[in-house]
């Protein structure tokens, strides 16, 4: 097994410590209430006094920073592992309070309308964005000594070599380690490069997939088929779709049609109807159906992103950096939320490790990089696969999408 595979290895297993270890620090701060600020939180509670989350965004809804929130979310097995690890009985609280549980048995897969294997007997838990960060913030906010506050941070305050704090508007808020889970918008490394400090070197690669969603209204109870998935494997000007429907909580159905290239889902109400019912499978149609819930929300992911903190010559102390403020991933691939829970893992990792806090936190970045490296190959593959633009390269894309999402478990 090589360094890396082992070190990841060691991560994915990582729950929290079996003893709580010794709270050396007094204030700590998340900048972001993402997946990531709000996992990163629930490990810095086990080593500070006090751990503060500051988000810009109004958290009683859609948050704006995260543009994908409208579109379709599944839990798999793998990301609830993590969450049940910082959150015990997470599932069963999430289950009672309406997520979804979509076993194998209600799974339907079709490939050009072929129906094929479901796979390996596989718990997904589907629910909406918005409805999985709400469940995450009140298991968070049960945790004593863990406040969440919404503010816009503007900048990070240092003395020497170290990060002292957040200036949060016009107050500067004293911290003895701050982590950045502010998202893809982060503005940490041009607070650093402004400091005299290392800028992390930006990595893209395109993906320019187009998503549209929509809900419909569905009758309690459970159906047959919660989860039904499909990929079209014909073009449109070169490119391939595909789309989802799956049960939700309030019930709902929620309908994402998606594709990469030149391929555009319908972004108006008619059009969402209208694919699923001439395009996709029957189980489409008889979904669409029902009431539409509002107008279909449409996204567009135009690439993946990483910054190589790892690789910074100049880093300042007491500094962490997680989930899209370090990595983000075409959302296709599923890798967000896993990615987020295991860079978590790391920083609980590096912390029990009673590391010198006055010195840069390299031990987790050199951890956070074989997590992001993980990600990054499943996500990056894909998606470059696609740059010639052949339309047998965007029908793989499509069915790796679909088949990754249902499938593959370990990349929940």
């Amino acid at each position: 097994m090589t360094k890396a595979a082992s070190m990841f290895a060691t991560i994915g297993v990582a729950g929290p410590p079996a003893v709580p270890p010794v709270r050396r620090l007094g204030t700590a701060v998340v900048i972001g209430a993402s997946m990531a600020g709000l996992l990163t939180a629930r490990v810095l509670a086990d080593h500070a006094e006090t751990v503060l989350v500051v988000d810009r965004d109004d958290l009683s809804g859609p948050r704006k920073g995260v543009p994908q929130s409208g579109q379709a979310h599944v839990l798999l097995a793998a990301g609830a592992e993590h969450l049940e690890r910082w959150f015990p009985g997470f599932v069963e609280r999430a289950v009672a309070a309406g997520a979804c549980r979509v076993t194998t048995a209600r799974v339907q897969i079709w490939d050009d309308r072929v129906p094929r294997a479901n796979g390996s007997e596989v718990l997904r838990l589907a629910m909406t964005r918005p409805f999985l960060e709400e469940l995450v913030r009140r298991e968070l906010q049960a945790v004593p000594n863990v406040k969440i506050s919404n503010g816009r941070v503007s900048g990070l305050t240092f003395e020497g070599a170290v990060v002292s704090g957040v200036q949060i508007e016009d107050v500067c808020e004293p911290a003895d380690f701050v982590v950045d889970a502010s998202g893809r918008s982060s503005k940490v490394g041009d607070w650093l490069e402004a400091a005299g400090f290392s800028k992390p070197p930006m990595v893209r690669v395109a993906s320019g997939v187009n998503y549209s969603t929509a809900l419909f209204r569905r009758e309690p109870g459970e159906v047959p088929i919660g989860l039904g998935m499909a990929v079209t494997g014909t073009t449109r000007g070169g490119a391939s779709g595909g789309a989802i429907f799956m049960t939700v909580e309030g019930d709902r159905w929620m309908v994402v049609q998606g594709g990469y290239g030149a391929f555009r889902p319908g972004a108006t109400n008619q059009d969402m109807v209208e694919r699923c019912l001439k395009e996709y499978p029957a189980p489409f149609g008889r979904v669409a159906e029902n009431e539409m819930l509002g107008d279909v929300v449409t996204y567009r992911f135009p690439d993946n992103r990483r910054r190589d903190y790892w690789a910074c010559e100049r880093l300042p102390a007491r500094l962490a950096v997680v989930g899209d403020a370090a990595a983000s991933f075409n959302p296709i691939y599923g890798q967000g939320i896993s990615s987020a829970a295991l860079q978590a893992a790391a920083l609980s990792i590096y912390l029990s490790a009673d590391p010198d806090l006055d010195v840069p936190a390299r031990e987790f970045f050199r951890m956070q990089k074989v997590v992001v490296d993980a990600a990054w190959a499943i996500a990056t593959s894909g998606d470059a696969a696609g740059d010639a633009g052949a339309a047998s390269s965007l029908a793989d894309r499509v069915r790796g999408w679909l088949v990754g999402r249902v499938v593959a478990n370990r990349h929940a």
